[in-house]
């Protein structure tokens, strides 16, 4: 008789379906499942967790202390503008980074759970520079439509740690469905952080530079919650790897 198994995959915030014929291994079966959650509510929370977990990742608040250092002489009209131009970059680069981190994986030969646990180191450390503030853009004289890439579209939202961090998510999604739902949370976190930037200076205005540099402290916490979730999420994968191939 066929047994199933779930597993947890706690980094994306959805449960996969296993089949497994004793105590042999299994594969997934391509639907998302939660212990018989319809799959509409499975989506929700999938979208709400990539919504989440990529707001953070960006490091909005500190995008936003940059965003204000770097156009201090500007406008509020130029300043929109410039808001409008990240947050199209950005979206972008993400949705390029999502789609093609399959390809950049089979090109480099790279495993899913080796690419996890370096993007988890890298994320760990931009949570270390966050908390001890220590975390900075480069000085630029560049004109409005150069600095909206380079480099407050990247590095300062879009670093290294967010990229891996994309490759990963785009190489273990499989299905059409799960593509569709992640690339949406993905625009609204854009999104969300494009407001912020909309309404930098009332938000400068109404929490000051010190409201600020706490945000992005509190930032800092909750990434390094993610760059350890996510190490663990592939030093697991790697063992169960491992232990699958022990066992064939």
């Amino acid at each position: 008789m066929f047994g199933r198994e779930r597993h947890v995959d706690s980094v994306y915030g959805r449960t996969v379906q296993y089949e497994a014929a004793g105590a042999g291994g299994g594969s997934p079966t391509g639907a998302l499942s939660s212990g018989g959650v319809p799959k509409m509510q499975t989506q929700i929370q999938f979208f709400i967790a990539v919504w989440l977990k990529f707001f953070f990742i960006f490091t909005p608040f500190f995008a936003l202390s940059m965003f204000l250092s770097l156009t201090g002489d500007y406008t509020e009209r130029r300043r929109r503008r410039l808001a409008l131009m990240i947050s199209l970059s950005v979206a972008v680069l993400c949705l390029a980074l999502l789609f093609l981190g399959r390809q950049i994986f089979d090109l480099f030969g790279i495993t899913l759970n080796a690419f996890r646990v370096g993007v988890g180191a890298l994320l760990f450390l931009s949570s270390v520079s966050l908390v001890h503030g220590r975390k900075t853009a480069p000085e630029t004289q560049q004109e409005e439509a150069d600095i909206a890439v380079v480099p407050l579209a990247m590095p300062v939202i879009v670093g290294p740690a967010t990229t891996g961090t994309l490759l990963v998510m785009g190489a273990g999604l499989d299905q059409v469905s799960e593509r569709f739902v992640a690339s949406l949370a993905l625009l609204l976190a854009v999104a969300c952080v494009g407001v912020m930037l909309l309404l930098g200076t009332a938000i400068e205005r109404g929490i000051g530079q010190r409201g600020l540099n706490i945000l992005s402290k509190v930032t800092g916490i909750v990434l390094a919650a993610l760059a350890a979730q996510m190490i663990l999420d592939g030093v697991s994968g790697y063992i169960a790897a491992q232990a699958a191939a022990t066992a064939t």
